[in-house]
């Protein structure tokens, strides 16, 4: 008789059942949170062989997580608010490449692998982390990695040669900042990595000389969306501010995270005059001359107009994921030749290729996310789960702000961050509880463990 695989689907706030660590785990940890390092260094993985890694990492990561929980003889799924939502928005694409119901099917494969390949890290990311240990360090190097990647932005803006990383030219005409092409796309992944350190510098229990040091990193960072010069960016950042000051004005007990915000502007704004000084005010003066390869104000306008006409055509299941440049052009009321590859706002954009449908899902998705954010963020001072949220939910509203005038959820490497920040602002808390629940927890599975010759089912 050969032995019974267990089921376990983990829905409420208790942590599941910790295997011992092994080389397998460690593998499943650095691989995911290395993709996503990754997409942003390889100029946001907006090419073809960056996207394919992506891909192909994030498959090659899922089956090695379905082989680690075989060989456990126990396979136990841990659940989050957002997965419904997210298996919905895949049934859409399925159904419009099933159907047919897509302008172009080889587009709608194509960015639906990307998809496939948001989704599974998402997974894995929440099947990952199980320890609080896990959750600080993830902190700690998103904002060594954000701080990296900011400071190497200020020195290749300092001595620019017009190349990225000063070795390659890239293939379409931009706003270089950092490594990538786009210098919206750059402010974007500031926008969310930013403010990791600043929640970490507001938290208790963080010892003055690491608080010290979130100030400056988150400084530097928050610097070099304004450097950068990207309009949207500035917007985003403002309103990820407003609401974080908001959150400590009506939460906090004492002034002291208002003296951390006060601190970080402070440092921040002298790091603007120093690092730009007249330079940065004629750059923020000379923002719309030093665009010229974007699109202007009246041009977006005009692009959402036509969009929207696309969208009456088709409003139920829209023209298919990720064929927005291939069929736009044929609704086009522009006066000019120019190439137009993205609808400018992701909110439109969604709407055109996905239909309502795709659009009530993805509002699902955001119910669902500020509805189990909210919840965990009743809790002030901060534990870790609390604090956590905070970040991955403040940079997610800056983005959600940024996508009306931009398109950073079409950037790969954007794109998999905010994912991936939406789970972890959604998932249970499931750190830092006592032992006696993850013995109850145990128990419970133990239970599930041992049923008849059958697949055993158990739902908690």
């Amino acid at each position: 008789m050969t032995s019974s695989l267990s089921f376990a689907v983990t829905l409420e706030s208790r942590p599941p059942r910790r295997f011992p660590s092994s080389l397998v785990d460690q593998v499943l940890w650095f691989g995911v949170f290395g993709l996503l390092l990754f997409g942003p260094l390889a100029f946001g993985a907006v090419e073809p062989w960056s996207s394919s890694i992506m891909e192909v990492g994030a498959g090659l990561l899922f089956a090695l997580w379905a082989v680690r929980q075989v060989a456990a003889a126990e396979l136990e799924l841990v659940g989050n608010p957002l997965f419904l939502p997210m298996l919905l928005f895949a049934g859409l694409i399925l159904g419009q490449l099933a159907t047919g119901r897509t302008a172009y099917r080889a587009d709608t494969s194509s960015i639906a692998l990307l998809y496939c390949a948001y989704g599974l890290i998402c997974f894995l990311v929440v099947q990952c982390v199980r320890r609080t240990s896990q959750v600080k360090a993830l902190g700690v190097v998103l904002s060594g990695y954000g701080f990296a990647i900011a400071t190497f932005a200020l020195i290749q803006g300092i001595a620019s040669n017009g190349k990225l990383y000063w070795l390659r030219t890239p293939e379409s005409s931009g706003w270089i900042y950092g490594p990538y092409v786009n210098h919206n796309h750059y402010a974007g992944l500031m926008e969310m990595l930013t403010p990791i350190p600043l929640v970490i510098c507001l938290t208790d229990g963080v010892r003055r000389p690491h608080k010290a040091l979130a100030i400056v990193a988150a400084a530097v960072m928050a610097s070099t969306i304004f450097l950068s010069g990207s309009r949207g960016g500035m917007a985003a950042f403002a309103a990820e501010l407003a609401l974080l000051a908001a959150f400590l004005i009506t939460r906090q007990k004492n002034w002291r995270a208002i003296f951390g915000i006060g601190s970080f502007l402070v440092i921040a704004f002298g790091l603007l005059v120093w690092l730009g000084g007249g330079e940065l005010v004629e750059r923020l003066a000379s923002i719309h001359s030093g665009t010229q390869a974007e699109l202007s104000g009246g041009t977006r306008l005009t692009i959402d107009r036509d969009s929207l006409k696309m969208f009456s055509q088709k409003p139920v299941l829209g023209w298919g994921l990720g064929v927005f440049p291939d069929t736009y052009p044929q609704f086009s009321t522009l006066s000019t030749n120019l190439q137009v590859g993205m609808a400018h706002d992701d909110y439109v954009q969604l709407l055109v290729e996905m239909g309502i449908f795709g659009f009530t899902s993805a509002l699902w998705f955001l119910l669902a996310l500020f509805r189990s954010a909210l919840k965990k963020l009743k809790h002030w001072p901060p534990d870790t789960n609390t604090a956590v949220t905070l970040a991955a939910i403040l940079g997610v509203t800056a983005i959600m702000v940024h996508s009306f005038v931009d398109f950073n959820l079409q950037i790969p490497g954007n794109a998999a961050l905010f994912y991936v920040l939406c789970v972890v602002a959604a998932m249970n808390p499931c750190f830092g509880l006592h032992r006696r629940g993850q013995r109850n927890r145990s128990r419970s599975v133990e239970k599930l463990s041992n049923p008849p010759a059958y697949l055993g089912y158990g739902f908690h």
